[in-house]
């Protein structure tokens, strides 16, 4: 009786190899200044809303892609504007968690070749599956 047993392949050329399984990890995210992180004032009484729909969906984007607990996200949308330099303030968690619940994040449908690149700006996330 014989077992099967699955073809085994040998590596050559290592270096193509390696830049494939770096290309894997890459991640470009690419935030517009112009971005419209605080609302305009809506004219309506009362507290103004601090963060605008399209700063909540990048936060809840992260966390999603990512899989991250809502004060990890919070966490990581701060150091990346402090990476790219931007001065924003980050919405807390419990802005966050109580804002989920009305807005619905898209993620759009990406390849799995390829390095992730994420557009910020001030109309939504894109994840084009051209490079940039």
């Amino acid at each position: 009786m014989s077992s099967w047993a699955p073809t085994k392949y040998k590596t050559k050329n290592w270096s193509a190899y390696n830049e494939a399984l770096k290309r894997r990890g890459s991640l470009s995210i690419w935030f517009d200044p112009e971005m419209v992180w605080t609302p305009p004032p809506s004219g309506k009484r009362g507290r103004q809303p601090q963060f605008s729909d399209a700063a909540i969906q990048t936060c809840l984007t992260i966390k999603v892609l990512f899989g991250l607990p809502i004060r990890q996200t919070t966490g990581f949308v701060e150091s990346l504007l402090k990476l790219v330099g931007l001065d924003w303030a980050v919405p807390d968690f419990s802005t966050l968690c109580r804002r989920q619940k009305v807005l619905n994040v898209r993620l759009p449908y990406r390849e799995g070749t390829g390095p992730l690149n994420l557009l910020i700006d001030s109309t939504s996330i894109k994840a084009p599956s051209r490079q940039l």
